[in-house]
């Protein structure tokens, strides 16, 4: 590995750690909950196997889990969604992360990537799958599409290794998966955007991509290969 790479993977910081509340929002004329709304908190957060210690997760169908940890989103692509939408607030825990870092580039974390993080030892398992949750933190459903679009979907992690984790932390590469599909890529073979077949045949064969993200990859394969009725 090139000591470029290198100081690259090891530049990440953590800028905020964030906690949601179980929060009541209006959905198509019903009342739902979504602990999406989180906000960054001054002491430490303790990632522990399945979630993030006094965050609330709503629906454990789609969050949290040993697979979906903990969310992880970059600093640098709050720039660009500021531009996006510049009337809008955005500050850290905006888009449903517990940790908020700089330098996390998901063309260059693989599939597996181990990182030390304060006290804790993570692992990569997947990219983001948006839902209409995110719509209604942006306040428009457009923005599902916009995010599918943008290469920043974040990631999602496993817990090795619990342990607090505080602003001003840094992520320590621990172990490179060189082999692995980045995260960037699982994203865009989940939404059919790569359609590299041998890229996708790997991640289809890894032992560290999550179930959820494999499944979503063959749902999209059966979909393109349904053929056009005549």
């Amino acid at each position: 590995m090139t000591s470029f790479l290198l100081y690259s993977l090891n530049r990440m910081k953590i800028l905020s750690v964030n906690l949601g509340e179980r929060k009541a929002v209006n959905w198509r004329g019903k009342t739902i909950f979504t602990g999406m709304f989180k906000l960054p908190v001054d002491n430490p957060i303790f990632l522990s196997h399945e979630d993030v210690d006094g965050d609330h997760v709503v629906d454990r169908r789609y969050h949290g889990g040993f697979d979906k940890a903990c969310y992880l989103y970059a600093s640098e692509a709050y720039i660009f969604w500021t531009q996006e939408y510049p009337k809008l607030k955005l500050t850290s825990g905006f888009f449903g992360e517990n940790i908020t870092v700089e330098g996390l580039d998901e063309t260059e974390i693989n599939i597996g990537d181990q990182y030390i993080v304060g006290e804790a030892i993570i692992e990569i398992s997947q990219s983001r799958q948006p839902c209409f949750k995110l719509g209604i933190r942006f306040e428009t459903q457009k923005i599902i599409k916009q995010f599918i679009n943008a290469p920043y979907p974040g990631i999602y992690i496993r817990v090795l290794k619990p342990g607090k984790v505080s602003a001003s932390d840094r992520m320590i590469l621990h172990k490179k998966r060189l082999d692995e599909p980045t995260v960037l890529e699982i994203f865009q073979m989940i939404y059919g955007i790569n359609k590299n077949k041998a890229l996708i045949k790997k991640a289809l064969d890894s032992i560290f991509l999550a179930d959820s993200a494999k499944k979503a990859i063959r749902k999209r394969l059966k979909i393109n290969l349904i053929k056009p009725k005549l």
